[in-house]
């Protein structure tokens, strides 16, 4: 069997830095009630004139470069985003012109903050298949023009980045060994953002009721459900390809929040030292959020040829997935 193999990484995160201390003046909250309940200590906010392809198109030229390949060579583009540019065209289709990918065909999947690992999942099925040899998987989100910043709850959260990477053929028998992908839509009306599209289409009314932005009404239910569908996804997809959580070398999860993060890892029984944790400077960065902590970990040195690596991701809808690649 073909499997497709992580050839290069590349992650991208806009130059503004929102600390917790801005916000405090703002929300009358403070750094501390903020970093206790989430981890989180700053993010990362896109300029007025970046959109969220423009995030994306320097994290794939980077991921495009470690892999020693061409925009030329690139056959299709994915990206994970609930924040697209614009309703169509999508946001692969625009980094597939700034690139310069001219034979590439795009497309955007829409999972939440679980794009990376549907993104993923959707560009390796390619080359597993001998279809294609060279795919771009991308995750790009720009959250902070779909948070509302009067809302404690969530603005605190999220930010803004992209993360990429370029899958080709594997010859070693390494690579991408498998990937689950799961859904639940009666969990809906915990994480949406319900304006701005053909339930509730954009009018002075629903701009006035705000419908523009995400809602989360019981953040705790978010919290329960994420635990366990992440730790249960996690110990099903090490089962199924006869391993077992201590044969985990790395363990890449989404970075929603530093609570969800350990408590997954102690259902696993990992320690926190084969955990990566990057929440605290970038926040929830929604379908960036694995591929730019893969990235991250890759440039320190923390994954080696052999290592196996999960990666697990939790999105609105609600959505979550896992992967698991042994490193080439």
């Amino acid at each position: 069997m073909i499997r497709a193999r992580i050839a290069g990484l590349g992650a991208y995160a806009p130059t503004r830095v929102l600390t917790n201390h801005e916000l405090e003046q703002r929300l009358g909250t403070s750094d501390e009630w903020i970093t206790q309940r989430t981890g989180i200590r700053e993010r990362r906010i896109a300029d007025a004139s970046e959109a969220t392809s423009d995030l994306a198109l320097p994290a794939a030229r980077q991921a495009l470069e470690r892999a020693g390949a061409t925009p030329a060579e690139v056959e299709l583009i994915v990206v994970g985003t609930s924040t697209a540019d614009m309703v169509f065209p999508s946001t692969a289709n625009f980094v597939q012109h700034k690139l310069g990918a001219g034979h590439a065909g795009s497309v955007d999947v829409s999972a939440a903050c679980s794009g990376s690992v549907y993104s993923l999942s959707v560009g390796a099925q390619y080359i597993e298949t001998g279809k294609y040899r060279t795919v771009l998987v991308i995750g790009a989100e720009t959250y902070s023009r779909l948070v509302d910043w009067d809302d404690l709850r969530t603005c605190v959260l999220f930010g803004d980045g992209a993360g990429a990477a370029v899958l080709r053929p594997a010859a070693d028998g390494s690579g991408i060994l498998d990937t689950d992908l799961y859904s639940d839509g009666q969990y809906a009306d915990l994480l949406y953002v319900p304006g701005g599209r053909s339930r509730h289409p954009a009018t002075r009314e629903s701009v006035a009721q705000r419908l523009q932005f995400l809602k989360m009404p019981k953040g705790d239910e978010v919290f329960k459900v994420a635990v366990r569908t992440l730790a249960e996804a996690s110990l099903a997809i090490l089962e199924k390809n006869g391993f077992g959580p201590d044969t985990v070398d790395l363990f890449v999860p989404h970075q929603a929040n530093i609570r969800i993060i350990e408590a997954v890892a102690k259902r696993l029984h990992l320690p926190m030292g084969k955990v990566v944790v990057n929440v605290d400077r970038y926040g929830n960065t929604a379908a960036a959020s694995v591929y730019v902590a893969l990235a991250e970990a890759w440039s320190e040195g923390r994954v080696r040829p052999g290592d196996l690596v999960l990666l697990a991701t939790f999105g609105g809808g609600f959505t979550w997935g896992t992967a698991l690649v042994r490193w080439s």
